[in-house]
């Protein structure tokens, strides 16, 4: 499982992108949305001056941060838009601007010297993105795909329209719509139809009191069936413009208050055919929608043993951080090779399992000598910092241990979380 490679070059089928299996063979889908047009595949054109191609990374945060990391050991010139100078990726690269992701003017700006631009998020408005594009600039992903991370409605339609499994859904207004989508039957989920990350605008409703309260609002909302699922999973695959794909072991995430607090590579006792199923699904999402670069699929495993997909990133994903020291190539440097059109690079785990803890921030932000103290306690616990300021449940870092010879997975998973906790709170027995 992981790692599966497919070709699908410039053929069209009433103008969508044949969908994927695991092993690379058409099948017959149900309706499908549009996808992008194929782009042509070939040589980035490199306008950079040194002979390598030039990225541009419209955000500045830790994903970009550690983007700029891949791109070394790829040659290519990696440059970042960022809204400030002490953000996590301006702190480490050389060649940063300064500027909005919601201007065009700045967005243009950076784009002029650079090959191809990407993303550390989804939250350029659509309409700069299709100007962009209108104006030659190569955007990977392009517009019409990130529509689908960008409208959970557009998601959810989309998605359906392509016999995707989801939770059931519909748009609502006002509390009578929510009764009458729940028919009695409560939790029930609220989302923002747009911007919503890490928790942020959902909402699990109890009763209608609750359901009055997020309608004052005022935004746009999306009901959805509260799933009662077994735990939740992440496929994380990469689709290049010439149509190849690439698909990571599936992983299990455990979240905690909307935040990503753990992820196991593979996840533990996963169905090895619910696990082809869903690399398959995730690489055929990417092709139907026209993903360039990576796309993280987000999953409920159901208490029936099936799959439902909750939510869409197309990106670098916190569910794949571990594959810095877990794959043979990291999420990040698959991320660059796509957008650059270069061969996919292999996704199997360097070890039998992998497992990554995410490191909040606690009270005390001299964190430096509980570092020393978990490199000493743990030598194979890599620790990878954001240069974020310490607050309190912020995301500063993440740690990772890949498992050796005869290693257990509760037990790794234990030293993760405590080595965590350390860095958190200085005692190994913290949250």
């Amino acid at each position: 499982m992981g790692c599966t490679h497919d070709w699908v070059g410039p053929r069209r089928l009433a103008g969508v992108f044949p969908p994927f299996s695991a092993a690379g063979s058409e099948r017959p889908a149900g309706p499908a949305v549009p996808a992008e047009p194929a782009e042509p595949a070939g040589p980035i054109k490199r306008k950079s001056g040194t002979g390598m191609p030039a990225v541009g990374m419209v955000g500045g945060g830790q994903l970009a941060r550690m983007t700029a990391a891949a791109a070394v050991g790829l040659g290519a010139t990696f440059r970042v838009l960022a809204e400030s100078e002490t953000e996590s990726a301006a702190l480490v690269t050389h060649d940063v601007m300064l500027g909005s992701h919601l201007s065009f003017s700045d967005i243009s700006s950076f784009a002029a010297e650079c090959d191809v631009i990407t993303f550390d998020h989804e939250h350029v408005p659509g309409n700069v993105l299709a100007a962009l594009e209108a104006d030659g600039v190569l955007v990977r992903p392009g517009s019409g795909a990130l529509r689908y991370t960008q409208d959970k409605l557009a998601m959810r339609q989309g998605l359906s329209a392509l016999g995707v499994p989801c939770p059931r859904f519909a748009p609502v207004v006002t509390v009578d719509d929510v009764a009458s989508f729940t028919g009695g039957t409560w939790p029930v989920v609220l989302k923002a139809v747009s911007g919503g990350y890490d928790g942020k605008g959902v909402w699990v409703c109890e009763s209608a009191a609750e359901v009055e309260e997020v309608i004052s609002h005022g935004i746009a909302l999306l009901a959805e069936e509260f799933v009662p699922f077994r735990r939740e999973l992440a496929a994380l695959v990469a689709r290049s413009p010439s149509g190849q794909g690439a698909a990571y072991p599936v992983v299990q995430t455990v979240q905690v208050d909307g935040i990503c607090r753990e992820v196991i590579a593979p996840a533990p006792g996963l169905d090895a055919e619910l696990a082809v199923a869903a690399e398959a699904m995730a690489l055929r999402i990417a092709a139907e929608v026209g993903v360039v670069g990576l796309l993280a699929v987000e999953l409920f495993e159901t208490r029936q043993g099936g799959l439902l997909v909750n939510e869409l990133a197309m990106r670098p994903h916190n569910s794949g951080h571990w594959t810095i020291e877990g794959a043979r190539t990291s999420q990040f440097e698959q991320h660059l090779r796509a957008v650059l059109d270069l061969p996919l690079g292999s996704c199997a785990p360097s070890g039998s399992f992998v497992v990554m803890a995410n490191l909040l921030g606690g009270t005390d932000p001299d964190i430096y000598d509980r570092y020393i103290h978990v490199m000493a306690a743990d030598p194979a616990a890599k620790v990878h910092f954001y240069g974020k300021g310490v607050r309190a449940g912020r995301k500063i870092g993440h740690v990772t241990i890949v498992a050796g010879p005869g290693d257990d997975v509760d037990a790794v998973r234990d030293r993760a979380r405590r080595a965590a906790s350390y860095l958190r709170w200085g005692r190994e027995d913290g949250d």
